[in-house]
């Protein structure tokens, strides 16, 4: 199943800076596994916000939350997902 989801990342300006950074790295490590995977099949920043547009390619959406609800960033996001299927003009 495909999923296009928003990412908008909002840390708290007073967070400890070594919290930030062990909670940047996490992120980094665990959404780069999910890519190899292929389960994170795209990602793309969107210019002048602190935000993305990824692609997941999942085998449910249970799947799906369990991967965004695992995020480390999660707690500091706004997400909208908007399940995909395929267009009749595709090739």
């Amino acid at each position: 199943m495909l999923f296009q989801v928003r990412m908008d990342v909002d840390l708290p300006r007073d967070l400890d800076p070594a919290q930030r950074d062990d909670v940047l790295a996490r992120e980094k490590a665990y959404s780069q596994e999910l890519q190899r995977t292929g389960e994170w099949a795209h990602l793309w920043r969107i210019v002048g916000h602190y935000a993305n547009i990824s692609v997941f390619d999942v085998a449910s959406n249970a799947r799906l939350h369990e991967i965004l609800s695992s995020l480390p960033l999660f707690p500091y996001m706004r997400i909208e997902v908007t399940p995909l299927t395929a267009h009749p003009s595709a090739i």
